[in-house]
Parts: C-alpha cells; structure tokens; sequence
C-alpha cells in the first residue's frame, strides 16, 4: 500500500486558491500572477544571551502589493518556515481582498520558543529582529505593517513600535508601523479580543444561511452546540469565551501543548484559562478527561 503524501500548508492553500480561480474567468497569466509569492525575506541574526551568542532563524514573506501597506502578523514559535509564512501570507492577500480590505498580504515569523526565555531575553531578541526588518523596510507605516500572531501580542509590538521609533526619530507616523499595541502605546480597545470575536462572529453568520447548515448536516442556532477548541491562546480563548457566555455554545473539548481534556456537559472556559496559566498546560484540570495525544480529540463527535 502506497504512502499517502499530504501536500504542505503552501500547497494546500494553492489547492483551495485554484478551487475557487477556476470559477472565474481570468485573462491568461494573472491567475499564476495572482497565486505566487511576491518575495521571502530570510535573516539569520546573534543575539548575546546568557554569556554565549544565540543565532535566530527568521521570516518576512510579501505576498501580494496590489495594495500597500502590506498586512500580515508576526509569530513566534519552533514550527514557522518558509512554507508556512508564504501561506500565511497569501491567505491574508485573499483575506483582505474578499472584505474589501485596502492591504496586500504579508507573514512573518521567527524560529523560537517563547517558553525558552525570560522577559528581558526576548525583548532584546525581538528588538534585533525588528532592526533586521526595519533596516530592509519590511517594517514601514506606508508598506508594510505587521500585527500580533501566535506566540507575540501587545508587549511584543510595543517593543517592535518603540524599535522602528529610535530608528526613524523624523517619522510622524513611526506608532502605525505596527497594529495590536498596548492601549497606552497607541492602541485600540478591543484589539486583543478582535480576531477570537471574529470567529464568533463567521459562526453566526454561517447559521443565518440554512443552506450551508443543512450541508453540514446541522440545524437550529450556536446555541447548545458542541465545540472543541484547538489551542486556548488569545483567539481560541476568547471565542470559546464569547461562544459560551453570548450564545450558548457548550465547550466540550480544548487541545493544548500537553494533551486535551474533554467532559461532554461542557467546559467551563474561565476556569480551564486560570488552570493553564497557573500550570502550563491542562494536564490535571479537575471534572474532565485527560488525553495525553490531544490530537486524537480532533476526531470526536462534536458540532464545531
């Protein structure tokens, strides 16, 4: 019996990309014109840390600069590649396009674990990948403007906002180089939430249209269905959150770092968040079932 080969992330998003280009008429060449990666910026960088040099793998891919700026997150975590910031940085090419958003797309990410290192470590770590970006104008309020991702959040682009300050002193605009900043550093409120809301918000708008829930074979509203949330981060935290509180969802399963935890009445999310905080993870959180391979709760009967 033949392996089954799975096509990578880039892959898989040409292949959904070529799904949808297929039903519209394109004049010959934009579609592969459309499709590929405008440019991938590697840098590899020292950082003196702990009394040795520590050397970073990291990422800026444009995708798209029909529009500009071009928009996309900074991640930090040991899995980011290039094929993954290139796909990344498509989706947020279509992403925007589909909302009539006025941005191209862009991803970046460094290879690193935030766990490994302290506050003070990151901080200059972060600094000297901005340096490396800025430098090349891959940080720049009027082309290309990065934002929080898995692994970085508000300190992250305060640190990367005050970075792109100290080298363009002259720049009126320096605080737009970055979205997702603290409040006090020039931010919005509701950002933190935003991304996690928009979840909840594509769930009830799926429920509006009876069609496409007849298709998935589901009916009625959000509420009392079953959902599992892969990762409690900042987006899965806070739309289990609304889903729960707002529309009452039940939350039957969260896949975290260290295996998953399922009870089949439902999770309270506030307490599984005060647990993972305090712990690290979601081992032995109490009135659930523990799976050390979380990846298997993917597999179990749910709604969402």
């Amino acid at each position: 019996m033949s392996e089954i080969i799975e096509p990578t992330f880039r892959e898989s998003v040409d292949i959904m990309f070529d799904r949808a280009v297929s039903m519209v008429d394109l004049p010959p060449g934009l579609k592969e014109t459309i499709k590929i990666c405008n440019a991938t910026y590697t840098v590899r960088f020292g950082v003196r840390l702990r009394g040795d040099i520590h050397t970073f793998t990291g990422y800026r891919a444009v995708h798209s600069e029909h529009m500009e700026p071009v928009k996309g997150g900074i991640r930090f975590a040991s899995s980011v590649n290039q094929d993954e910031v290139e796909a990344l940085a498509a989706l947020m090419t279509y992403k925007c396009a589909l909302v009539d958003a006025p941005f191209g797309g862009s991803k970046g990410g460094l290879c690193i674990n935030p766990r490994d290192y302290n506050e003070y470590e990151l901080e200059q770590i972060t600094r000297r990948f901005a340096y490396e970006l800025i430098k090349r104008d891959l940080i720049n309020p009027s082309q290309n403007v990065p934002a929080p991702d898995m692994g970085t959040g508000e300190r992250e682009m305060a640190w990367i906002a005050d970075q792109y300050s100290r080298m363009n002193t002259t720049d009126i605009n320096s605080k737009a180089c970055v979205t997702g900043k603290p409040i006090n550093g020039g931010g919005i409120a509701g950002r933190v939430e935003a991304t996690g809301r928009g979840v909840q918000y594509a769930l009830r708008e799926f429920f509006r249209e009876p069609k496409d829930v007849a298709r998935a074979n589901l009916s009625g509203s959000l509420e009392n269905k079953k959902i599992i949330v892969q990762g409690l981060g900042n987006v899965g935290y806070h739309a289990a959150k609304f889903l729960q509180q707002e529309d009452g969802s039940c939350i039957t399963g969260v896949i975290e770092r260290d295996g998953a935890i399922f009870n089949g009445d439902g999770l309270d999310i506030e307490a599984v968040r005060e647990w993972i905080s305090d712990n690290e993870g979601v081992s032995g959180f109490p009135d659930a079932e523990f799976i050390k391979e979380g990846a298997k709760l993917l597999e179990a009967e749910c709604d969402i």
